[in-house]
């Protein structure tokens, strides 16, 4: 027997007169931060490419923020979940299917987005950048790829009676052949006894469009964190890699410097040497490398 409610309900007869237009109903759209990794041309052919991190932008050719850049993303169908429509979205804006896809986090404030109440689900993908055959979809005048530069520009501590707040100011500048846009991002750190928040906010904003600063900040952000104990960095490998060109990668999104010996032993167990060596190269060959999905056993 089903049970009632406290008006003497079961739950058939409240849902056969539940009027879901009762309640206001935002809109959902996802947004996708895509990373690739590029090898940027060097004038001596001995010398190795050096990495760039990227980031893919469409120009948007609609309002609001017509001309501006922004993510790929679009508005989620009513016969969708999220994920199905994150997955349509960046086939159809880049041509990549069964792409890695992760969730990053859900943009709801008031005001972002100024067609109306507008509640984004942020995805993080990456790709190998030989995988992509791009194009730009129907609200956009172009798709590019933006070099990431990623910098902590100031950091502040003020102790409190119950702990400390601490503001972290990060400047991002995406960059290609004609186009700098640039976003600094507010990161608020409060920690009161065991509670510990977060908090972030745009500071300063140039050509980029909606909050889409703030998810490139915080994609940026998980991508270094989960580098240390995933194997999240080769979806922007290629089957076949050098260790130099492995390391390199991680260099490039860790923004430092790794001792080679102690890559090397880290990142032992998550790959397998091959039979094969790099060719047309000005230096000595090298051998190449794949992924071992059997890491973890």
């Amino acid at each position: 027997m089903s049970e009632k409610n406290t008006k003497g309900m079961t739950e058939e007869e409240f849902l056969s007169s539940y009027d879901i237009k009762a309640f206001d109903r935002p809109s959902v759209t996802v947004d996708i931060l895509l990373f690739t990794i590029s090898d940027e041309d060097v004038s001596n052919y001995r010398k190795l490419p050096k990495k760039s991190l990227r980031v893919l932008l469409i120009k948007r050719n609609e309002h609001p923020y017509l001309g501006m850049w922004a993510l790929p993303g679009g508005f989620v169908r009513i016969d969708e979940n999220l994920e199905t429509a994150a997955y349509r979205e960046l086939k159809e804006e880049t041509g990549v299917e069964n792409a890695y896809l992760e969730q990053l986090y859900t943009y709801g404030d008031l005001n972002r987005d100024p067609r109306g109440r507008i509640i984004s689900t942020s995805y993080m993908s990456l790709v190998n950048k030989n995988e992509i055959h791009m194009h730009a979809g129907s609200d956009a005048d172009d798709a590019r790829w933006f070099e990431v530069d990623y910098q902590l520009v100031k950091d502040e501590k003020q102790e409190t009676d119950k702990g400390f707040i601490e503001n972290k100011f990060i400047e991002v500048i995406l960059t290609n052949e004609t186009n700098v846009l640039k976003s600094m991002i507010k990161v608020t750190r409060t920690v009161e006894g065991k509670h510990v928040s977060y908090n972030r906010s745009i500071v300063e904003n140039d050509k980029l469009s909606f909050d889409h600063g703030l998810i490139i900040q915080y994609g940026i952000e998980r991508l270094r964190n989960k580098l240390e104990y995933s194997d999240i960095i080769f979806h922007l490998m290629p089957e076949l890699f050098t260790l130099t060109d492995l390391q390199k990668s991680y260099e490039e999104i860790l923004d430092k410097p790794l001792i080679k010996a102690n890559f090397r032993r880290k990142t032992a167990k998550l790959v397998t040497e091959t039979e094969h060596s790099t060719s047309d190269v000005g230096h000595r060959p090298s051998k190449l490398y794949r992924f071992n999905p059997s890491w973890m056993d």
